[in-house]
Formats: C-alpha cells, sequence, structure tokens
C-alpha cells in the first residue's frame, strides 16, 4: 500500500480523498492555491504546498515536481483538472509514480467518443443515431451534410469532450453554424481539440449512469445506477439511486451491459458508463467517464462501498475487497449539488466568506463539504460547495429526509441554490418520480413566499433583536421616536 498520496485538487472531493487516506493510514499532501491558504482540505493533511502557476491544478509539469520533492509514491486526481489527461498518466508512470484512475491508453480509449461508440455497436448494444466522422467549423458544409443526415434536433459534441462541456442543441439546421462555432471554442479552450461530432437528440429521456469497479486482476462489479435527470447546463444537480424509470427487468439489462462495455474496454479503477433510457424504455450508451463523479457518493450509499478506497486499493495493485454477489444494494439514496451561485441572477458565482453555515444531521444523512464558518469561497473554481446525500429504505422516505434536510442546511455569507432545491423537491413530478431530461424546462423557480407563520417568526426575530440591543424588560418607546424634531415632523399643516 501506499505510503504518500498527493492530492491533486481542492474542494469537497480532496476533503473526501484526505479523510479516506487518513482512515487507511496513508499521508496526504495538498496543493493550493493563493486564495484558497485556510481551505479546508489543507487543513486536514499532512503536509501542504502552494500551486504558483497560472495554472495551478492542471499544471502538470508543478504537480509531478511537488509529489517528487515531498516523496509522494502515488497521486490522486479525483475529478476535473487531471483526472483525465492521458498524458498526465503517463508522465507519472514514466516518473515511477502510480496514478490513482484508469491507465492512460483507457482513457484515450474513452475520450474517443466515436471510437467508443464504434465499439459498442459492434457490441451489440443500442448508441444513438450520430454523424461517423469528426468535423471542424471549417468543414461547414460537411457539417450541414452531416446534420441533414443525423436529423433535427441534433446535439453538437466535442469528439473529446466530457462534463457536457463542448455540447450544444441545434432544433434548426440555420442555427448549426453560429452553435456549432461556440461549441468548437469550448471545446478548443477545454479540451485543446476542436473536432465535433453531431448525435439525434432523443426526447423524452432519462439520464442513467451505472457505477463500475474493476481490479488489475479483471474483476469487474457494478454498484447500481444512478438517475440525474434534473440538469441544469449539463450539470446534474439531483441525483438518486435507484432510477425511478427503470423496471427491475430493465435494471438487470442495463447493469449487464455496463459490465460487458467495461470489459471490452479493459477498465481498471472507478468509472461511470453513462446512459440515455427513451419513452420506450429503450437504452442507449452514450459515454464512459474515467473517472470518479461527484455523485459517487449516491452508490456508495446504497451499496455501503468506499469507492474513494477501492480506487486507492485497485491502484495499490490490490483485487477488489467483494465480488458482484456481495454487494447489496438496498434502499434509495438521493444527492443534491448545493453550488455558490445566485439562483435569481442567472446562477452567477457568490464567491464569499461563510459566515454562518450550519449542516443538517440525523440518521443517514451525509454532507461532503469544504466549508466551515469562516471559510472563503474562491471565485475562479467551479461553484459547488457541498454535495448533500441522504438514504432511507424506500424512495418516499428518502424524499421526506432529504426536504427535511435541505430545511435544516443554513448558509449565510454567499447566495446559494438552497432556496431552489428546496422548491425542486417538492415538485409534484419528483416526489413521484415521474421526471425526465425536461424537468427543468417546466420548473419555474419562483421567489420565496412569505407565509403568515414566517412573517410572525420575522417579527419575534425583530422585538427579541431589539430588546436585546437595547437592554429593555418591557415594551417601550425607542427615544428617537419622543423627540421634539420627530413630533414636529409629523405634524400636519394648520
Amino acid at each position: 500500500m501506499f505510503k504518500k498520496v498527493l492530492i491533486a485538487n481542492r474542494g469537497e472531493i480532496a476533503v473526501q480523498a484526505i479523510r479516506t487516506c487518513r482512515d487507511m493510514g496513508i499521508q496526504t499532501v495538498a496543493l493550493y492555491s493563493s486564495t484558497e491558504r485556510d481551505s479546508l482540505h489543507v487543513r486536514l493533511a499532512d503536509e501542504c504546498r502552494p500551486v504558483l502557476s497560472e495554472k495551478r491544478y492542471a499544471d502538470m509539469d508543478e504537480v509531478l515536481q511537488i509529489a517528487r520533492e515531498t516523496g509522494s509514491d502515488a497521486i490522486y486526481p479525483g475529478y476535473g483538472f487531471l483526472a483525465e489527461e492521458a498524458n498526465f498518466i503517463q508522465r507519472c508512470t514514466h516518473e515511477g509514480i502510480v496514478f490513482i484512475g484508469p491507465p492512460a491508453e483507457v482513457v484515450r480509449r474513452c475520450k474517443d467518443k466515436l471510437g467508443m461508440m464504434e465499439m459498442v455497436d459492434n457490441a451489440g448494444h443500442l448508441t444513438p443515431r450520430r454523424s461517423l466522422e469528426p468535423a471542424t467549423v471549417e468543414e461547414i458544409d460537411k457539417l450541414a451534410a452531416m446534420g441533414a443526415e443525423v436529423g433535427y434536433p441534433l446535439v453538437v459534441k466535442a469528439c473529446r469532450g466530457g462534463r457536457g462541456r463542448g455540447s450544444r442543441v441545434v432544433d434548426r439546421p440555420e442555427k448549426l453554424p453560429d452553435i456549432a462555432a461556440i461549441a468548437e471554442r469550448e471545446a478548443e479552450r477545454i479540451f485543446g481539440d476542436g473536432h465535433l461530432f453531431l448525435e439525434r437528440v432523443i426526447s423524452p429521456s432519462h439520464y442513467v449512469v451505472v457505477e463500475i469497479l474493476a481490479d488489475k486482476q479483471g474483476n469487474i462489479v457494478h454498484l447500481g445506477e444512478r438517475e440525474g435527470s434534473v440538469l441544469l447546463r449539463n450539470q446534474k444537480l439531483i441525483e438518486e439511486a435507484p432510477a425511478p424509470c427503470l423496471s427491475d427487468e430493465q435494471r438487470r439489462r442495463l447493469w449487464d451491459a455496463a459490465v460487458d462495455i467495461a470489459r471490452r474496454v479493459g477498465y481498471q479503477g472507478a468509472g461511470g458508463f453513462e446512459f440515455l433510457v427513451d419513452g420506450e424504455g429503450k437504452f442507449y450508451f452514450t459515454e464512459i467517464k474515467a473517472r470518479i463523479q461527484v455523485e459517487h457518493a449516491v452508490s456508495g450509499m446504497l451499496s455501503d462501498v468506499n469507492i474513494i478506497k477501492e480506487q486507492i486499493r485497485i491502484a495499490a495493485g490490490q483485487p477488489l475487497a467483494f465480488r458482484q454477489d456481495e454487494i447489496r444494494l438496498s434502499g434509495c439514496a438521493i444527492q443534491c449539488r448545493i453550488n455558490a451561485e445566485n439562483p435569481w441572477q442567472n446562477f452567477m458565482p457568490s464567491p464569499g466568506i461563510l459566515t454562518t453555515f450550519r449542516l443538517p444531521g440525523g440518521q443517514h444523512v451525509n454532507v461532503d463539504t469544504y466549508g466551515y464558518v469562516g471559510c472563503t469561497i474562491p471565485p475562479r473554481y467551479d461553484s459547488l460547495l457541498a454535495a448533500l446525500v441522504v438514504w432511507a429504505e424506500d424512495r418516499p422516505a428518502a424524499v421526506s429526509r432529504l426536504l427535511r434536510s435541505l430545511q435544516d442546511f443554513k448558509i449565510i455569507g454567499v447566495q446559494t441554490t438552497l432556496p431552489m432545491h428546496l422548491q425542486m423537491v417538492t415538485d409534484p413530478a419528483f416526489v413521484t418520480g415521474d421526471y425526465d431530461t425536461n424537468f427543468m424546462r417546466r420548473f419555474r423557480f419562483e421567489e420565496p413566499h412569505l407565509d403568515d407563520r414566517t412573517r410572525q417568526d420575522f417579527a419575534v426575530a425583530v422585538a427579541v433583536a431589539y430588546a436585546g440591543r437595547t437592554g429593555a424588560k418591557e415594551p417601550a418607546i425607542p427615544q428617537r421616536m419622543l423627540s421634539g424634531w420627530h413630533r414636529s415632523s409629523r405634524r400636519l399643516p394648520s
């Protein structure tokens, strides 16, 4: 097992990784940028080092240099930054440092979306209708012909993309050139490759992910599936397991398909195998996220498996600690992604300092976060502040526990998406589980309504605050109300 692991990430995933390493008796090194010196992951690690490059956590040279200087024998990437950079994984191998994740060749295979879909087609699994070749905006005639063949509405996708980046929906042919140009620029900036392909929109649909663990000995297991159909700008706001859109028979066939694809691609480590389920219940493979995902804790709660721990064990060459028939998937788990964003201002990021941070608690309630009172929420990184996950014996009980936990959660100092989540989880479509990827198009987020009870609570709070400030023991008229100036200002003209 490793002696020291460099955590090449920040935020709540870095906190989770450090705590898991501490449980396993492994020392950790935290990285931090200039605005995150006091971040929780820095406080929890055994050592910490600043990242000085403008690329910060994504600078391969600096991360490897710090790993060498600190004597780290492994690097944990989490998600984002260097998590799916095949060149970085190769460099780690060359340096004799273990990358805790899939090998470089597997990552390259997974990021080649067209190649992956062709392999899945040949294996007899369904994939969405799509263009068979990549193209760029300079080849606009080729893109237009591809669009006519695929059919509208369609999605413009980055060939090397992930996390929904470089993806745009086009509903009419005349919009294709402009939208493709936007997608290409985004793909080039984020992935270094602007090549695009086109995919037919499946609507209505459900976005379903199967969590896979695979070791170096060839053992592969799944931890069930999650549904993440509540999407905003290609980001999942709520994810739950099991997926309410599937029957038991569909569920078993989906698991078998994911395991078969994982075996064919030679997968190792933890990964999310993503599918779209159409209105008829047919499921279509879309891509593999060759890394851990924000929503991994949902599968962890459902299966009682620490996925980060298994990632580390697999990277160290150890076989999986269990086999498929030993995994028990029970109950229902739901996660809400709490972002430091202002939902009333088009989800503008809300950096600042947390002055109040009260976490919900109780049985089967977990919050993964880097927040604490006095913590600085920086402006330059992903706005994810906390991932709230609950478990219960069935879905109605889990929804009820989730609502109570959201009501208990209190954050002051920055704007967050908590008010929006409170409305979403009480929406009739979500309560019944009868929702799909069009949920956010129909959902109307409204300003909080102050009912009579809430107004009474505010009045009592103001009265108590006034009494505390003035030391008054009995009802009294404020002194300023008794001044001659105040009386004169209210006198009616004669």
